[in-house]
């Protein structure tokens, strides 16, 4: 019987192993895939691609026209594009929850607001975005610790505003994440959240795109 060369069997295991990296990366990427479909249509994508035009047009009279996606990422997360203030954007104007009570109203001021984070963040898309969450008072706490948005800061700046809190039960720690730093103040995982909702607005922007072509 003719013994099989070792190279030979080397360059059938390293064919094998190949393949096997191939087919898993595929795997891996229909399965990203498959859950950014999920996200848009388990939350409700047309809510707040209906309000895309408005978000275009308060973008660009604010000079925010690049990040008409992070905007719409940031009404996802806020409201699904749900309710009269679909920005959540009450409490940048008037100090408290619900004085918005129009839609278009809310766009204008969220994208004003958002406009004011972005400037004051000198252009840090993610310190802007916890900031919009946050309140304007997290960027000069993260520009005297570095300079630059981390997730550790966030949860920091959670912890602390919550426990100086003059009534923390007004807070509620929907995410077990959060219980567990003791971080109720805000989201700490906004940004990681509007991020990932970002991406597939995109997505969806250049779909529309291509179909137009």
């Amino acid at each position: 019987m003719k013994r099989i060369p070792f190279y030979a069997i080397i360059q059938v295991v390293a064919v094998g192993f190949f393949i096997t990296l191939v087919l898993s990366g595929i795997s891996l990427y229909k399965a990203k895939s498959e859950i950014k479909r999920e996200i848009g249509y388990r939350l409700n994508l047309p809510h707040v691609e209906q309000y895309r035009p408005l978000v275009e047009t308060y973008a660009k009279a604010y000079d925010v026209e690049d990040e008409v996606e992070t905007l719409l990422a940031i009404m996802m997360q806020e409201s699904g594009g749900r309710g009269n203030d679909p920005m959540q954007a009450s409490e940048s104007l008037c100090g408290e929850v619900g004085c918005i009570d129009d839609p278009e109203q809310s766009i204008e001021q969220g994208v004003r607001y958002f406009k004011q984070t972005l400037d004051k963040a000198d252009g840090d898309l993610k310190l802007a975005i916890q900031s919009y969450n946050f309140g304007i008072g997290f960027i000069p706490y993260v520009q005297e610790r570095g300079g630059k948005y981390t997730e550790e800061l966030a949860i920091q700046f959670s912890q602390e505003m919550y426990a100086k809190a003059e009534d923390p039960s007004i807070y509620s720690c929907k995410r077990k994440e959060a219980r567990q730093y003791n971080a109720c103040y805000g989201d700490i995982l906004y940004v990681r959240d509007v991020m990932q909702y970002r991406e597939v607005f995109l997505e969806n922007s250049e779909k529309k795109l291509a179909n137009r072509q």
